[in-house]
């Protein structure tokens, strides 16, 4: 397979969800800790990458028969027969490796606490076959993203304690990593409506399938103002850009749902208005850090 195909397996485009909020986590930690730009951004960068690659290559691996059932997913590359098996483990045992080798490259911690999203990324694909809460896992493997780069850093300085001391992630990374858990939730139950047929007749378990149309809008509602309120609360820059910026993308969102009915293709113009919210949401926390005032230079 050709460099083209393999971008078309792992759906590389769904990248864009992710790297935002890697960065979003790498920056906070950079300032932070004042521990200087440097090569670490590029291991933390092909971390991301091995951990994606990873995480979507299972995904396809254990989903195989799911998708051939499908009438959506049936052209996938192992549902078609277009890919074998065999290439699929090789690829995800390529993509283990540049997660493992690039967290090693940044410390110990990094290195040690790798086993944790490649766990959430192996139970996920078997969660939609006993519950609805698959979405809520989903979003639980996105939101180790700028966890995941925030302690790369802070464990260069604390060690350790990055994991275990509370009080470090408590106040800023924790809440973003929960947002962005609860964003994500509130995008997958959307995209799930395009299977709920399929999802009945197969026994897969999606929460439009089991609750319906109206109470999937009304929970992306929900979700969209606790994911809001999670990135207010958070805070980084202790300003309004950042505070601004996820307002904004929430009404955006929550739009788009409400208004799902007048676009011509909303999966499409869900997936785009979702991607740009993490994109949106590290422009102002760049912008943020370069017009912040210096402690003791407000007057």
């Amino acid at each position: 397979m050709n460099l083209k195909q393999i971008a078309d397996f792992v759906k590389i485009k769904h990248t864009l969800f992710s790297l935002p909020f890697v960065l979003i986590g790498y920056f906070i930690a950079v300032e932070e800790f004042n521990h200087g730009y440097g090569i670490d951004l590029l291991w933390i960068l092909l971390a991301a990458v091995g951990a994606r690659g990873l995480a979507m290559t299972l995904n396809r691996i254990i989903d195989r028969d799911i998708d051939a059932a499908n009438p959506r997913t049936q052209g996938r590359h192992l549902a078609s027969g277009a890919m074998s098996i065999q290439t699929a483990w090789i690829l995800s045992a390529v993509f283990l490796v540049v997660l493992l080798v690039s967290a090693g490259l940044l410390n110990e911690v990094a290195l040690m606490m790798a086993w944790l999203p490649v766990l959430a990324f192996v139970i996920y694909p078997y969660m939609k076959r006993y519950t609805w809460l698959c979405h809520f896992w989903l979003g639980l493997c996105l939101g180790l993203a700028p966890a995941g780069a925030w302690a790369a850093i802070a464990a260069d300085t604390h060690g350790w304690a990055a994991i275990t001391d509370a009080s470090l992630w408590a106040p800023t990374i924790f809440a973003i990593s929960l947002g962005v858990a609860l964003w994500i939730a509130a995008f997958d139950i959307n995209y799930a409506r395009m299977d709920v047929e399929s999802d009945r007749e197969q026994g897969i378990h999606s929460f439009p399938s089991k609750f319906g149309e109206r109470a999937t809008t009304r929970t992306t509602i929900q979700l969209s103002l606790l994911w809001f309120a999670c990135f207010a609360f958070s805070d980084p820059m202790e300003g309004i850009w950042f505070l601004a910026s996820s307002g904004l993308m929430a009404i955006a969102n929550i739009y788009v749902v409400l208004k799902k009915d007048s676009f011509s293709d909303f999966q499409t113009t869900l997936f785009r208005v979702s991607m740009l919210t993490g994109w949106v949401l590290l422009a102002s926390l760049i912008v943020g850090f370069a017009v912040e005032v210096p402690t003791g230079l407000e007057d």
